[in-house]
């Protein structure tokens, strides 16, 4: 078994956004909830390959074919700012609101690109970047995680943020504590979602 880290690449963005996918029901496969594969890639994916990649990393196969990922934005509301401008509007006319929508993940995702939420400002005083990881089981159980973050963390602080957020759903134990494990603290915790935080440098 031979996994490598990269930058990620314009190329990668079909499997990133496949990744996105099997993931997206709190770190499970996410298939069933989407009648379009590709909305959780556009709202948690997509912006990051196309608008900040030299902050996201891939964890590949020997195959050179991701199998996870660690994407992030260095200045939250500036990034949010730069998706009003460059990322929403083509989408919000290809998905329009007032749509009919069965599957669950595509209502949940198409309001979001319409009414995406923004920083809050107590967390990005202290943390102003965000992250977004997802690993796929082959990529699990192998230290890769660890080893995305902390790349990640290099790059972060070379570019002068002094900390990063993210959240995640309650749902989701493994990825909790593999937060707690690498150091994150707890930010927010309310009843579906945690925000974890870690200072830089």
């Amino acid at each position: 078994m031979i996994h490598s880290i990269r930058s990620v690449r314009a190329t990668d963005r079909g499997v990133v956004y496949d990744i996105c996918l099997r993931t997206a029901d709190a770190g499970n496969d996410g298939s069933h909830l989407y009648a379009d594969p590709d909305l959780p890639g556009h709202i948690w994916a997509g912006p990051y390959v196309a608008l900040e990649p030299e902050h996201g990393f891939v964890v590949v196969d020997a195959d050179d074919r991701a199998i996870g990922y660690i994407l992030a934005a260095r200045d939250s509301p500036a990034f949010e700012a730069r998706l009003e401008r460059e990322w929403w509007p083509e989408l919000r006319i290809r998905y329009p609101l007032d749509e009919t929508r069965t599957a669950p993940g595509d209502r949940l995702a198409v309001h979001l690109m319409h009414h995406p939420p923004r920083s809050d400002d107590r967390i990005v005083a202290e943390y102003p970047s965000h992250l977004h990881i997802d690993l796929l089981p082959a990529a699990q159980g192998h230290g890769h995680g660890r080893r995305l973050v902390e790349r990640l963390a290099t790059t972060l602080h070379d570019a002068g943020s002094s900390g990063v957020h993210l959240g995640v759903s309650t749902r989701n134990h493994r990825a909790i504590g593999f937060y707690r494990n690498l150091g994150f603290e707890e930010v927010v915790n309310d009843e579906h979602h945690l925000v974890f935080g870690m200072r830089l440098g």
